[in-house]
């Protein structure tokens, strides 16, 4: 044969082996700004997925792909992180979790005080009578059961939980203001280790709530030292974030010092007008423990509202027992009488939101009762007046009449201490609310606007409107930084290796739309997310798909290097 007639059969064979092999990847982000999570400046590029894991992240990838998605300029980063859901029964009512899908979150973290196991039967008994808008079968006992049973079910978000304080608690020593026995305190230390060699991430308590209220410093240590010697993290929405705000965060800083165990601050504020100016102190107390080799960061939501339940208007001792003797406590004169004025107090012994809120800065938003589901929307004030109550009366009888907590939103915060607060380098972001969509049972109940912007809001407002910081570090936050400091495996940046969990959106249009009058708005300026190189948001619509996969903490017995240790000094944690 012929040289050129040789070397054409050659090139026509290679031509054809190529036409002939799969793609190397199954998508190909091009024409993309990339930021990678390490807070590092962006760079135009490409990200290749291959099946649930980054093959690339570069200026050229150098093999072809099935599907090939143009970025058009857009960022993209990895998923982002909400390190406070409370999406554990949301996601049972509807898989998608649109209103945080469509933000860019990737990976849902539960557990703030109480946590989804593990459950005693009479715990069981009482979930299911207290069960409001959502309901469902309780088909698990332990943790990793529940967030085994909600990925089988299917969901499109990742799942990760930390064991709740109080439901430990619970578990062993009921709802009641007691204290436990050494007896009683290894039980609850070897509910957290079970916990811990399941995956769960930590501990995490919720001290202003009833019965969590209820520990002392020393049983928290306890179950801290067992989360800490298991590769884990405290974190705590801390006994106050008003009055006692600066003896909170050093009765955390001693709790993360006797244990081990680096401690995460839940959703840092400073409420009520007379406790604006401690953003300052606070911030010093926490980088003088981080100064002094203490691990200590805070994560936060981006809105000056909170929003909890009436419990956190009224004092813990009235709540002992559960709400059922609550409000039956609440329908004696007497002890009514003596409600009232404790939640009248100018400095009460308790976290009383409403004091810092006033009525008129208490928004009604969820009732389980349906015959008061129309006040949803009045503030306490409205119905106080309407009712020819007392604002004091009349959250007690809405806590009777409804035979729950009632869920409200509180004007608590300082505009420009949020703003201030999204700028330091050691929070990250949680919404505190449920992952949901403006349909089916979520239309029984209004919410807070964070629920649908708390993520976009950032991005926008605070990144892009008034620079609080850059978009590269804002990202490193929403991603890198929290999955490092709960020591995930392969998460959190891309990077060749690391699961698929990618965003793509656009800086110039991503913020959020919701307002407290109308908070159940979808987000806008996020276009596609992928979880676990699934698609799981194309063009800002849902695709059904259902990747969400358990994340685990490093003290999972599943890991080749897991398991508990003798101590917290026995890991090694990174910065």
């Amino acid at each position: 044969m012929h040289k050129p007639l040789a070397l054409a059969a050659v090139l026509l064979a290679a031509t054809a082996a190529q036409a002939t092999s799969p793609p190397a990847y199954d998508v190909l982000i091009r024409n993309a700004q990339i930021y990678d999570g390490s807070g590092g400046a962006p760079f135009k590029g490409e990200v290749a997925i291959a099946e649930d894991r980054i093959a690339y992240v570069g200026p050229k990838a150098p093999e072809s792909a099935r599907t090939v998605i143009d970025a058009g300029g857009k960022a993209v980063s990895p998923g982002f992180i909400n390190m406070l859901s409370w999406a554990t029964d949301s996601l049972i009512a509807d898989p998608r979790g649109l209103s945080d899908l469509k933000q860019g979150v990737t990976l849902e973290v539960m557990g703030e005080g109480s946590s989804m196991g593990p459950l005693s039967p009479q715990m069981k008994r009482l979930e299911t009578q207290r069960m409001g808008d959502i309901k469902y079968d309780i088909a698990w006992t332990s943790l990793d059961e529940y967030l085994t049973w909600l990925t089988k079910r299917g969901t499109a978000l990742n799942v990760a939980s930390f064991v709740g304080a109080a439901t430990v608690r619970e578990h062993v020593l009921g709802e009641g203001d007691v204290d436990p026995t050494p007896q009683q305190l290894a039980a609850m230390r070897k509910l957290v280790v079970e916990a811990m060699q399941d995956g769960a991430l930590g501990v995490g308590s919720s001290l202003i709530y009833a019965p969590a209220s209820y520990a002392e410093t020393p049983e928290l240590v306890a179950l801290a030292s067992e989360a800490g010697r298991c590769g884990g993290i405290y974190i705590s929405h801390m006994r106050s974030e008003a009055d006692r705000l600066l003896e909170a965060i050093d009765e955390l800083i001693d709790i993360s010092r006797q244990s081990g165990a680096p401690a995460e601050i839940y959703h840092l504020k400073q409420a009520g007008k007379g406790n604006w100016d401690k953003l300052d102190p606070a911030i010093a107390r926490i980088e003088a423990a981080r100064a002094a080799g203490h691990r200590i960061t805070a994560d936060m939501y981006t809105y000056t509202a909170g929003s909890t339940g009436l419990d956190a208007a009224m004092p813990p001792w009235v709540q002992a027992g559960g709400v059922e003797s609550w409000t039956q406590r609440l329908k004696d004169p007497a002890t009514r009488a003596k409600v009232i004025a404790e939640m009248r107090q100018d400095k009460p012994a308790f976290e009383n939101l409403y004091r810092h809120a006033g009525a008129e800065g208490t928004l009604l938003v969820g009732f389980k009762n349906p015959a008061l589901k129309g006040l949803t929307g009045k503030t306490l004030a409205q119905v106080a007046k309407d009712r020819g109550v007392s604002p004091e009366d009349a959250a007690i009888d809405l806590v009777i009449e409804d035979g729950s907590r009632v869920q409200v939103v509180y004007f608590l915060m300082s505009e420009q201490n949020v703003a201030r607060q999204t700028a330091l380098p050691w929070m990250s972001f949680g919404s505190d609310a449920s992952a949901q969509a403006p349909e089916g049972a979520f239309l029984k109940s209004s919410t807070h606007p964070r629920a649908y912007g708390n993520f976009a809001r950032l991005l926008g407002k605070y990144v892009r409107e008034e620079k609080t910081t850059s978009l590269a570090d804002a990202v490193r936050r929403l991603s890198a930084f929290p999955a490092q400091n709960l020591g995930l495996k392969d998460r959190g940046m891309l990077k060749a290796g690391y699961y698929a969990d990618v965003v793509v959106f656009d800086p110039a249009t991503i913020g959020d739309v919701g307002t407290y009058e109308q908070p159940k708005q979808f987000a806008v300026g996020v276009s596609d997310v992928f979880v676990n190189g699934r698609q799981a948001l194309k063009d800002g619509e849902p695709t059904g798909q259902l990747a969400g996969e358990v994340v685990r903490g490093r003290g999972w017995s599943g890991w080749s290097d897991g398991g508990c240790r003798a101590s917290a000094k026995d890991w090694s944690w990174t910065w």
